[in-house]
């Protein structure tokens, strides 16, 4: 009997730690018309560039055709493009604004490419104003001109 209730003392948290796992990748809540989550896929972030040796790290500048008016400028230049921003949302030194339309809502972000500099647009993220599926960021901005 003592040793039935040793070997339980030993083999309990062994078994017990066997039951405690975490899920390998994140789940998304499904959409209508699906029945169940699935693993969400990977999504390519803007890498930054090697860190200056103050620590600053310079963003990486997002580069496609029809991009080219819009990346680089600061905020003041882009309320001048697109009207004012329906969201204005500041992060440390950076900084994102939105622009919205009935074609599609346009996400732009800003950060400096210098230590102290004002932020600049190095990204850019376009999607559907009706079901935020993803559009072609060109198209979005030549939609919202002013």
């Amino acid at each position: 009997m003592r040793q039935r209730n040793l070997f339980t003392l030993i083999l309990l948290p062994i078994l017990l730690s066997a039951c405690v796992s975490s899920p390998k990748t994140p789940y998304r809540i499904p959409s209508r018309g699906t029945s169940a989550p699935g693993p969400v896929p990977p999504q390519r972030q803007p890498a930054p560039n090697a860190p200056a040796s103050d620590g600053f790290i310079v963003p990486e500048i997002m580069r496609a055709p029809g991009l080219e008016g819009i990346i680089g400028r600061n905020a003041t230049a882009l309320a001048n493009i697109f009207g004012a921003p329906r969201l204005d949302v500041a992060e440390g030194d950076a900084q994102k604004l939105q622009f919205t339309g009935q074609a599609c809502v346009l996400d732009i972000y800003l950060y400096p490419l210098r230590p102290g500099a004002e932020p600049s647009a190095t990204h850019i993220e376009a999607r559907r104003a009706s079901d935020g599926q993803s559009v072609d960021r060109a198209s979005c901005i030549a939609a919202l001109r002013r």
